[in-house]
């Protein structure tokens, strides 16, 4: 197990550079990345942890954090951090481990949360899966998951450690959502015998709604609400309901999709990137069949998560996109118009950023990827410097 995390809250605010919103650049199919650009925020250190994954808010302002290796830590608004009991074995390694969390809508009353792992079958193939528990708190900062059950899983099981995918996000129906990965196997993303490449719809409780594209096909298969995905880090819901998604692509082609009802994606028979070692994979632009996305990035963001942010802090950018990246180390905000979006701007973090929540009072909380990785605040420096003409609205 990895050295349990630093609880102390720093009291650091970094306060850097603003810029204008005109300094980002449109990033649809372009060979350059835009340049990165200072980050309009006043930054607060929150605390560290060991590999985190993902983080959820509690009604209640208190925010649950994985970790890869197998925890699931709880921060308390004053700064301390717990640890959640009763979590499920996770299989850890390479890209696996603990994943997502979310909180049900209407966790006040029935206290159900839903994460997502990876776990091994006797042979040591090894598949994502999504479960729900009832969360309940010690009263000193703690935490237990009890009746714990499996509402969902990748099929089939395989051997290696990458694509997982595993995101999960409630749709304004109630319908649980999940992305997953095609697990570095290419032609399963195009199999329906399979779950493998796909963003699966659900009901809450994993039962398959009669209302899915392929429901009458039964099986895996009425799982599916799209395919021909490679690996999906990231799912989201607009203003208007539409379904939003990221997606890492191969040598180039990150993706950033509007998910339609059984529309199939292309992966991987086609693609704005190539293979690793070189050999090309046609462009969306030769095989109309498939659904292009409505930003592709060459070279990659390689994204971690994303948000559209509906918060107040940033007034300006209520309706953006907010996307954690990886190897651009940069938070990467995106406009849309209607059912298009482009990149607007690129703010450099320096880190490798893991994910990227709205906070309960707007502001913008970031995980940075690895050990060590810092959880950060990100607020409007003009709320804190009323005289500085440092405004995120810029």
């Amino acid at each position: 197990m990895h050295s349990l995390l630093s609880a102390t809250v720093s009291s650091l605010v970094l306060v850097l550079g603003a810029c204008s919103a005109q300094d980002g650049v449109a990033a649809a199919d372009r060979s350059v990345a835009p340049s990165p650009v200072p980050a309009p925020f006043a930054i607060t250190e929150v605390a560290s942890f060991n590999e985190p994954w993902a983080m959820a808010f509690l009604p209640d302002g208190r925010l649950l954090v994985t970790e890869k290796a197998g925890q699931l830590r709880l921060l308390e608004p004053g700064g301390h951090v717990g640890t959640i009991t009763g979590v499920p074995r996770v299989s850890y390694g390479g890209q696996g481990g603990m994943g997502d969390i979310v909180v049900h809508p209407g966790f006040a009353k029935n206290k159900l949360v839903y994460i997502s792992y990876v776990e091994a079958d006797g042979s040591g193939k090894r598949g994502a899966v999504v479960a729900r528990a009832t969360l309940d708190f010690t009263g000193n900062g703690d935490g237990a998951l009890s009746d714990l059950s499996v509402v969902w899983r990748q099929q089939p099981k395989i051997d290696g450690g990458g694509h997982f995918g595993h995101r999960i996000a409630f749709g304004q129906d109630g319908k649980l959502w999940i992305s997953s990965g095609e697990r570095q196997q290419f032609d399963p993303a195009q199999d329906m015998g399979g779950n493998l490449g796909k963003i699966i719809r659900l009901n809450d409780d994993g039962s398959v709604p009669n209302d899915n594209p392929f429901a009458s096909q039964g099986g895996v298969a009425a799982q599916v609400w799209s395919l021909g995905h490679r690996n999906p880090l990231g799912i989201a819901f607009d203003g208007d309901g539409r379904l939003w998604e990221i997606e890492m692509g191969p040598r180039g082609g990150d993706e950033f999709n509007l998910i339609e009802r059984g529309r199939n994606y292309g992966w991987p028979i086609v693609s704005n990137g190539d293979h690793y070692d070189g050999r090309n994979i046609p462009d969306h632009s030769t095989a109309p069949q498939f659904e292009a996305p409505r930003i592709s990035w060459t070279p990659v963001i390689a994204p971690g998560d994303f948000i559209i942010y509906s918060g107040d802090e940033f007034p300006a950018w209520k309706g953006n996109a907010f996307a954690a990246g990886l190897a651009s180390q940069a938070l990467v905000r995106i406009e849309f118009d209607g059912t298009n979006a482009r990149e607007a701007a690129r703010y450099d973090m320096g880190k490798r950023i893991r994910e990227v929540e709205q906070g309960p009072k707007g502001d913008l909380w970031l995980l940075e990827d690895g050990i060590g990785a810092r959880l950060l605040k990100l607020s409007d420096p003009s709320a804190r410097e009323p005289g500085s003409e440092a405004a995120a609205s810029n």
